[in-house]
C-alpha cells in the first residue's frame, strides 16, 4: 500500500534526522583509561587490540608497578579500570572507597622465578646458590611498591635467607627494569614473574619460588568509581575473562582464574 505523499515525506525527514543523530553519537568514541601492572604489558597490548576491534572502544593503558598505580589513582589520575599484580594495592583502594562496588574480580595467577643471564658462567640452580660469595648483585622489584618484589622478599623470608640476601640487592622500579638488569648482565641474578622471563631470549629460569609463596599471587581487576564509563569499563573486564583474552593470557604464561 502506498503512503500519502505528505506522510511519506515526513517519515523520510524523521529517518534522516535519526540517522544523523546516530552518526553524531558514533563520532563520540569512548576511551577507557586502564592502569595495569607492568608485568601485563605484552599480553594486555595484544588483548586490547582485539577489544578495540571488537567493540570500537579506545584503550589508553598506563603500565607501572602496582604500588605506583595505586598512588596515582589515590591522587586523582584518570583511571577507569585497575589491574593490580597483587591484592594489597586493590585492597587499599577498596578500603578508601575508590573501587566501584561489586566490580572487583580475581583475574590471573602468576609465579615468581629466579632468573640468570643466559650466558652466565655462575652455578645458580637454586635459591640457596644466591648465598655464594660468587654472587654479588641480585635484582628484584622494590618490595614497597612492586608486588613481584614483595613476593620475592616473602620467598627469602620463608627460606630464612633474607638477611644474608638483602645486602646484595639492586631494587628496580618494576619487573621490566629487573628483567633489563639481568638481560644486560648488570646483575648476577634477578627475581620476577615467570611471564616476564618467558618474553626474553637472554635469560633462563634457574629456580621457581616455593609453592607457599606462588599460590598467594593473584591479579585482581576492578572498575574505579570515578569513571564516567561504567558500562564500557564493565564490558572490558568481561572481555578479559572471555575466550579470546584467555588464550592470549595463557600464551604469555598466565593462569586465568575460573569464575564460579
Amino acid at each position: 500500500m502506498k503512503l500519502p505523499v505528505r506522510l511519506g515525506f515526513i517519515l523520510t525527514i524523521i529517518c534522516f534526522m535519526l540517522t544523523g543523530f546516530a552518526a553524531c553519537g558514533s563520532e563520540r568514541t569512548v576511551t577507557l583509561n586502564v592502569s595495569a601492572a607492568a608485568s601485563l604489558t605484552a599480553a594486555l597490548d595484544e588483548i586490547n587490540q582485539q577489544f578495540q576491534l571488537a567493540r570500537g572502544i579506545n584503550i589508553q593503558v598506563n603500565y607501572a608497578s602496582s604500588g605506583t598505580l595505586q598512588t596515582q589513582i589515590e591522587q586523582g589520575a584518570p583511571a577507569d579500570v585497575f589491574i593490580s599484580a597483587a591484592a594489597k594495592q586493590m585492597d587499599t583502594l577498596e578500603n578508601k572507597g575508590l573501587v566501584l562496588a561489586n566490580s572487583r574480580r580475581d583475574l590471573l595467577n602468576n609465579r615468581v622465578v629466579l632468573i640468570v643471564p643466559d650466558d652466565s658462567s655462575l652455578i645458580i640452580n637454586d635459591f640457596s646458590d644466591l648465598l655464594s660469595t660468587a654472587v654479588d648483585k641480585i635484582a628484584m622489584g622494590d618490595p614497597n611498591f612492586v608486588p613481584a618484589g614483595t613476593y620475592a622478599k616473602a620467598a627469602f623470608e620463608f627460606l630464612g635467607t633474607w638477611e644474608q640476601i638483602e645486602p646484595k640487592l639492586i631494587l628496580g622500579s618494576d619487573v621490566r627494569q629487573v628483567l633489563n638488569y639481568v638481560e644486560n648482565g648488570n646483575v648476577d641474578a634477578g627475581l620476577l614473574y615467570s611471564t616476564d622471563a618467558a618474553i626474553s631470549e637472554y635469560v633462563r629460569i634457574a629456580a621457581v619460588a616455593p609453592d607457599e609463596i606462588n599460590t598467594q599471587i593473584v591479579y585482581p581487576v576492578a572498575v574505579i568509581n570515578t569513571t564516567e564509563h561504567t558500562g564500557p569499563a564493565g564490558d572490558y573486564i568481561d572481555f578479559l575473562f572471555g575466550t579470546e583474552a584467555c588464550i592470549i593470557f595463557e600464551k604469555y604464561g598466565f593462569d586465568v582464574i575460573e569464575q564460579g
